[in-house]
């Protein structure tokens, strides 16, 4: 049974990685929508990069929340349930960005444009920062008595450790963001992406860094891993001060890897600490499902998953090549007698 549990704690945080690491860069684009550039065609390649995938990456956070229902109700119901607020707010700030993709070419007003460029950055901002806080605060703690439930009030989620998070959530995803457009664009957005990103890419881990470090604090050998996420890092950096976004997409990636990997390997067997009393603590084996659950989900798992990564690993192929201004036709305006 626990060996059971385990493996679904592991393939939880890979889902958590999965999605900080597709979806991280098409919110970083969304919060760049209104100052990478100032042309309306800058800002339709800056869309249009991430408009053939945005939709896929979400698929993992789906599945993650999906996955820790079904493995773990318990680290599920405490931990959404004392998150009401900070949750409705990703649901609007995700309604509010996928929204804004889709109506944005549907008005020709510049306040029409300007209203959805900006209803797109808010949402994506708001949707790093709360899912950035929720993965702190799961590692970190909640004040929960013996029942699982919060202690404290609506806002006694509201900590350090969840501005920490939901800080560290933005700062990855808009340098994931710049790194992506660097890689996925030309000419003046390239230059401005990688100009931006040289700036940005190491005061904006700090946050994330921090978290990482607090890891230690459980195992110390998880130092060689926190170790590796900051040389990984210094790399990144060095790679797109060097004009190699493949090389340095790659390795920000494996920062955030080795990341989130001593983080929630610190929190091992906990999945859900209290603040309150250790004992009250969620761990793999009190919150999780019965072997049967696990077991069928496993082989669902193992049949689907490598479908679901085949899948996106062609639609990334499909859509490989580079995205400039020349590549932007003029937008067209529909005809009032075909619109009604």
């Amino acid at each position: 049974m626990e060996i059971l549990a385990t493996i679904w704690f592991v393939l939880i945080v890979v889902l958590w990685i999965g999605y900080l690491f597709l979806d991280g860069f098409d919110l970083g684009v969304g919060m760049l929508m209104p100052v990478l550039s100032r042309s309306e065609r800058g800002k339709r390649v800056l869309l249009n990069s991430i408009g053939p995938v945005w939709d896929g990456n979400e698929v993992w956070l789906i599945t993650a929340a999906g996955a820790t229902f079904a493995a773990f109700p318990h680290w599920y119901a405490s931990l959404f349930s004392a998150l009401y607020i900070p949750l409705t707010v990703c649901l609007l700030a995700l309604i509010f960005r996928a929204v804004a993709i889709e109506y944005r070419g549907k008005g020709h007003t510049q306040a029409w444009k300007s209203f959805w460029t900006w209803a797109m950055a808010l949402g994506s901002a708001g949707t790093a920062f709360c899912v950035g806080a929720m993965l702190a605060i799961t590692t970190t703690g909640l004040p929960l008595n013996a029942n699982g439930d919060l202690v404290g009030g609506a806002f006694a989620w509201l900590s350090w450790p969840a501005v920490l998070g939901g800080l560290g959530g933005l700062g990855f995803t808009l340098a994931h963001g710049l790194i992506y457009l660097g890689l996925k664009t030309q000419a003046d957005i390239r230059a401005r992406a990688q100009r931006w990103a040289v700036r940005l890419m190491l005061p904006a881990a700090v946050p994330f860094l921090i978290w990482f470090a607090l890891s230690i604090t459980h195992r110390t050998w998880l130092a060689v891993l926190v170790a590796a996420s900051l040389a990984a890092l210094i790399a990144a950096f060095f790679a797109v001060r060097a004009g190699a976004e493949k090389r340095a997409f790659v390795l920000h990636g494996i920062y955030l890897v080795a990341g989130i990997a001593a983080v929630f390997a610190g929190a091992y067997p906990d999945v859900l600490p209290s603040t309150l009393d250790p004992a009250n603590s969620l761990t793999i084996a009190s919150a999780s499902s019965s072997h049967y659950t696990l077991s069928v989900m496993l082989i669902v798992t193992v049949i689907f998953l490598p479908i679901i990564i085949g899948y996106q690993i062609f639609s990334y192929r499909m859509f490989l090549g580079r995205l400039s201004e020349t590549h932007i036709p003029e937008a067209h305006r529909v005809p009032v007698a075909i619109r009604s």
